[in-house]
């Protein structure tokens, strides 16, 4: 079993850390929202406690140029990228679709259907997107809106795993045809999951965890 800490929405509050860290992960995840709109130059000294390989996708709410610190940090940026790790491909999609609210990294439907088109792996034993923004009609209430990105919906398929955040009050997990849906919660909450890869396809689990 591979043994995965998935963290989102930490919105810059890194006082958690070592709790989650105390999890014992083989790997983690951070699908977004590092920063609660910069600065950029914190992320480094995040992604310094982490001893453990590191995966991370921006948010809405962090400035473009965090793609280059998480470039320049010890962690590994996926935003728009696929990379097979043994039985396991990442896949990531950083910002989110169009809100309200005009927040750094936004994206058009257009915009991430092209990233995720360019970005799609070839099948391996778990196929993983890791995207900020949740599948349009899934854990993306707001109100009585369903808010998510309807470019993330149509590649969801490609994916056994889709790990998304943004928002805060859709904590859960949830299955849609075949697919598992997690967003964990925000990490600035001490929300976190854990996700177990086993050795055959479809062998994941996913349990959500508040320290």
């Amino acid at each position: 079993m591979i043994k995965v800490l998935l963290l989102a929405d930490l919105h810059g509050q890194y006082g958690k850390m070592n709790a989650f860290l105390e999890l014992d992960p083989d790997m983690v995840i951070i699908a977004g929202d590092l920063t609660e709109f910069g600065p950029v130059e914190q992320v480094r000294d995040l992604m310094a406690q982490i001893e453990t390989p590191c995966f991370a996708v921006p948010g809405n709410c962090d400035p473009r140029e965090i793609v280059q610190t998480i470039e320049d940090s010890s962690a590994v940026n996926l935003h728009g990228t696929s990379l097979k790790l043994g039985k396991i491909t990442l896949t990531g999609l950083g910002g989110s679709n169009p809100t309200p609210f005009g927040t750094p990294f936004e994206l058009s439907e257009e915009e991430i259907d092209q990233i995720l088109t360019r970005a799609k792996p070839d099948r391996n034993i778990h196929n993983v997107l890791v995207s900020h923004a949740p599948p349009e009609g899934t854990l993306d209430q707001v109100g009585e809106s369903n808010v998510g990105s309807t470019s993330v919906r149509k590649h969801m398929k490609e994916y056994d795993l889709v790990c998304c955040a943004h928002i805060h009050e859709e904590k859960g997990i949830k299955e849609v045809d075949g697919v598992t849906i997690v967003n964990p919660g925000p990490a600035s909450d001490g929300n976190c999951a854990i996700i177990e890869f086993g050795d055959e396809a479809k062998d994941i689990s996913v349990e959500l965890i508040t320290v």
